[in-house]
Parts: C-alpha cells; sequence; structure tokens
C-alpha cells in the first residue's frame, strides 16, 4: 500500500462546509442594510484594526483559542481603534512595499493596488433633530473645497476577538446622510492626513487623526480602517442574496464580496507588529 496521501474528497458529500464566521458576518452585514431607517444616503461598511479592551483599560481575555465574534452586547468591553506611531510606520511601509510590488510586471499575486494621499479636516456641528449625532463638514485641507457634508448614523457593530494575534478589529454599519452645511460655530474639529490605498473594490485608509476639543488640547491619534468602496454595488449586491430570479452568480455576489472584505481585515490583523497601547 501506497505512503503517499491520495487525492481527498472536500467531504462525504463532495462539497466544502459553509463558513460560518464568514456567513455570520455576511448575514449582520445583510441584516443592517435591509433594516436601516428609510433615508436616503449610502450604507458604509468598515472594518478597523484595534483592540478590545476590559474595564479596567487592559486587552480584554477571553477562555478561547482562535478568532471569535463577540455576540452584540454581550461582554462589557470597548473597542479601541487607536494604534502607536510605530504601528503606523509598520503598516505605511508594509502597504507602500505591497503597492510598489504589484504594480511590477509579471506580478501575479493579486490586482495592483492604487494609493492617493490625502489631507482633510473634519468640522462638527449640532444637529437639529439629536442632540447625539452631530453634522460632519468636511474639506481639502489644501483647497478648501468642500467635499462631504453628511450625519452618520449608527446601525451597527460586531467585535472579532484575535487571541492569537496582536489586534482585535472591528466590523461597523453606518447610514451615511447628506445634511446640509450647517450656520454657526463647529463643536470640535479634527485634522486626517491619510493614505488611502484602493485594491479591488476595497479600500484601505491609513489615517493620523489630530483632533481639538473645546479646550484646544489636540489629541494624535493612528487608525487602520478598510471599506468596501462602492456603497451602490454593495446595496444591489445585497438586494439580490438568495434571489432565486436571479442567476446563481447575482445570488453569491454579495457573500463574495464579503468574503473577501473579510478576508482583507483578516491579513492586516495577522500583519500587526508589537506596540499597541
Amino acid at each position: 500500500m501506497s505512503s503517499s496521501l491520495p487525492p481527498l474528497s472536500l467531504s462525504i458529500l463532495g462539497v466544502e462546509p459553509l463558513d460560518e464566521f464568514i456567513k455570520e458576518i455576511a448575514d449582520f452585514i445583510h441584516h443592517m442594510i435591509v433594516t436601516r431607517p428609510d433615508l436616503p444616503g449610502n450604507v458604509e461598511v468598515e472594518a478597523k484594526i484595534g483592540l478590545l479592551r476590559d474595564r479596567g483599560g487592559g486587552r480584554m481575555f477571553l477562555p478561547v483559542l482562535v478568532e471569535t465574534i463577540l455576540a452584540p452586547d454581550s461582554i462589557d468591553c470597548r473597542f479601541e481603534s487607536n494604534m502607536t506611531a510605530a504601528q503606523h510606520k509598520h503598516f505605511n511601509t508594509l502597504l507602500n512595499k505591497l503597492k510598489i510590488s504589484s504594480s511590477q510586471p509579471g506580478y501575479a499575486s493579486s490586482s495592483p493596488l492604487d494609493y492617493h494621499h490625502l489631507h482633510l479636516v473634519d468640522a462638527f456641528y449640532p444637529s437639529e433633530s439629536n442632540d447625539r449625532e452631530k453634522i460632519r463638514v468636511t474639506r481639502d485641507e489644501k483647497t478648501g473645497t468642500v467635499t462631504e457634508s453628511m450625519k452618520k448614523i449608527r446601525l451597527g457593530d460586531l467585535n472579532i476577538y484575535s487571541p492569537k494575534r496582536m489586534a482585535d478589529w472591528r466590523v461597523s454599519v453606518n447610514l451615511e446622510v447628506p445634511a446640509p452645511h450647517p450656520v454657526g460655530s463647529s463643536t470640535h474639529t479634527r485634522k486626517k492626513d491619510r493614505m488611502s490605498y484602493s485594491h479591488e473594490e476595497f479600500n484601505i485608509d491609513l489615517t493620523q487623526v489630530t483632533s481639538t476639543n473645546p479646550s484646544g488640547t489636540p489629541e494624535i491619534l493612528h487608525e487602520l480602517e478598510i471599506e468596501i468602496a462602492r456603497p451602490a454595488l454593495l446595496l444591489s449586491t445585497a438586494a439580490k442574496r438568495g434571489d432565486m430570479n436571479a442567476s446563481e452568480h447575482e445570488r453569491d455576489a454579495f457573500d463574495e464580496l464579503i468574503r473577501a472584505f473579510v478576508n482583507n481585515a483578516r491579513i492586516l490583523v495577522r500583519n500587526a507588529s508589537d506596540g499597541w497601547h
């Protein structure tokens, strides 16, 4: 009898079982989309890299061995997306190298990355309809041109605990509702020095944020997030998910989009180095 392993079936049914982890995130995002308020605006889906902290301020500990999705509001913890300047530099170097290598002739691992360096200023104003919601006006820092004026409505978050990694992550779904430019003075501002890398249907943003509050004390944060780039595509694929009148490709497109989104978030988390606060 040969000692080498013969080809194996994927399972006794000849198919690979569905990945529950990715399906759970896809189900969550889809539910947020179909139950969102009936307001005009774009649905934003993003994953931020950070740490889940307990009440004492340390990194949360759970008795699990691998990456785990937490049931919403099930554990008393907070998610902190800030990283150190050293981590920021680490990811900047990693993404820049990938940008250069992916643009070389013969590079076959994936599609090339594109890159834009943005300097933006956000100003926040009270919303007349809800004291907790702010209207955010974004300007190009160099030209002063208003690029966006909107109110962000939080729809839901999923926290993912990654005990084998240096960082955790959070999936957030928001509704960005256009709003007229407010009158009066802003309550606070923040400057964003953003390196934005685009790859296929995703934007990866590495941002240094300088916030100024009413006391005038600046606070500098460093953040890394990945976002689905085309809200219209997100909504059109969500609408046809599971629709038996649509083609198989159209029915499966939403889950395929979320699969690639989750894989990219996991790649970023697994490339995190030491140096988180």
